[in-house]
């Protein structure tokens, strides 16, 4: 087995609460506020009810009136097992393409590991403060296997590390040594998915599952460990080198390991859409602010950016889920009402016929040169063209929400309290928010529930 991956593994099992920085520990509470207001307000959407309705029970109407261990965030906080209130509590958090995100990778941390360890810790009667250890290893983990490995090209990276994050932050939180968390983090390269791009320029929701997965094995993996399962010594080199992925760098799972925090860099969003179009949409902002058009007006909007970002050029989503991912889409919520939020984005606007117009005169194409300068930058150009000839254009750089231009904390913790308002009443948001803030003081995390359930308002 790797050197590396074992040294990663005693890092995990062996980090204690005083070792993490104040200043990671207080930005990992900021994820963990704005990852619940993603939960609540996803767990409002259709397929999630509905599988939630089928997978859970709301207590008092089970057999006897028994609810379950663990609880879903979501309204009349439904129970059932850990690995299946996690699934569904993962997906939620997935299904609005508003959670947070690692700069340099596609590895979404927030909705994929912490609904299993919130479950888990309910379950197990855990307290905050392991919760918020094991987030942040398991996410530091997850983040550095997914840095040292080549994705496929069309392979979309949920349920990839970030899975393997979900069995480090698990086997942390279960208590194993190094030992077993690097039996847990073996084992979970058994449990890693392949969900494609494709997926999401289709709107297939299936996607959205392969996040909730990752929940279900922080749960999973260190039982699997726990039970006595084996697994091949080099699991992981293996799946991130030959399998799920095409590539894998040890020696850079362990660059500055200990120094630097993962869930430090990473980017929150506003935009109720996907991560790669935010500069374009930026970009648009600006060149809209310098014309402030009526969006009759508007003739043709033109973008320019990298390859990735490019290819979401769809101008006819299929669905709600689709939408997130079509870049004239977003931008004809800035011309039409200035605005990417969730209230704007919605599901009316799909099939909208001014929507659609505006849609129509939106044209996307790659500039190479915005290609070659990936990671570090995501440039993007947008030139608005007015029917009377006038024009302007706006560039964005890198986009906001990034690390490097952070949102200011006031607006994340804005933006939880208008999503837990689909669940929440405005006084429990607040009284949620304070919770937060003291995670690492709850002794039991079945004390937050409760919280949460007193302050149910729908």
């Amino acid at each position: 087995m790797g050197r590396q991956v074992e040294t990663l593994a005693g890092f995990v099992a062996g980090t204690r609460f005083e070792d993490i920085p104040e200043r990671v520990r207080q930005h990992a509470k900021l994820v963990v506020l704005d990852t619940l207001g993603v939960m609540l307000a996803g767990s409002q959407r259709p397929e999630v009810r509905q599988l939630r309705s089928a997978l859970l029970t709301v207590p008092g109407d089970g057999p006897s009136g028994q609810s379950g261990p663990s609880t879903a965030y979501a309204t009349g906080f439904p129970t059932g097992d850990p690995r299946s209130v996690a699934l569904v509590n993962g997906i939620a958090a997935r299904s609005l393409e508003l959670c947070e995100g690692h700069r340099f990778v596609m590895f979404q941390g927030g909705a994929q590991i912490l609904p299993g360890l919130l479950a888990v810790a309910e379950d197990r009667h855990l307290s905050g403060r392991d919760v918020l250890v094991a987030f942040i290893l398991g996410y530091d983990a997850g983040a550095r296997l997914s840095l040292s490995m080549t994705p496929r090209a069309l392979v979309h990276q949920n349920g990839q590390a970030t899975l393997l994050g979900a069995s480090a932050a698990g086997a942390r939180l279960r208590g194993l040594d190094a030992t077993g968390t690097s039996l847990a983090l073996r084992l979970g390269a058994t449990l890693m998915l392949t969900p494609s791009y494709t997926d999401a320029i289709a709107g297939a929701t299936a996607l959205n599952v392969a996040g909730g997965m990752c929940g279900h094995a922080v749960s999973l993996a260190p039982e699997l460990a726990l039970a006595g399962f084996e697994a091949q010594a080099d699991a992981i080199e293996l799946s991130l080198g030959k399998l799920v992925a095409e590539g894998f760098r040890p020696d850079e799972v362990l660059q500055d390991l200990g120094s630097r925090w993962e869930i430090t860099r990473n980017w929150f969003r506003l935009r109720a859409c996907c991560n790669p179009i935010h500069s374009a949409l930026d970009a648009l902002e600006e060149a809209l602010s310098k014309l402030r058009p009526a969006p009759d007006s508007i003739e043709r909007i033109d973008i320019e950016t990298y390859q990735f970002a490019s290819k979401m050029d769809e101008r006819s989503p299929s669905n709600y889920f689709a939408s997130r991912y079509s870049l004239p889409h977003a931008a004809a919520g800035l011309a039409l009402f200035n605005s990417t939020g969730f209230d704007t984005l919605n599901d009316d606007t799909v099939h909208d016929p001014a929507w659609a117009a505006m849609r129509a005169r939106v044209h996307v194409a790659e500039d190479p040169a915005m290609t070659a300068a990936l990671p570090h930058h995501k440039p993007s150009r947008a030139t608005v063209t007015l029917v009377d000839g006038r024009t302007a254009s706006g560039t964005c750089d890198l986009p906001r929400g990034d690390f490097e231009r952070p949102y200011a904390e006031s607006e994340i913790r804005a933006k939880f309290r208008a999503l837990a308002a689909h669940v929440l009443d405005p006084a429990g948001a607040e009284r949620v928010e304070a919770a937060v803030d003291g995670m690492e003081s709850w002794t039991d995390v079945r004390s937050f529930v409760e919280l949460l359930r007193s302050s149910g308002g729908r």
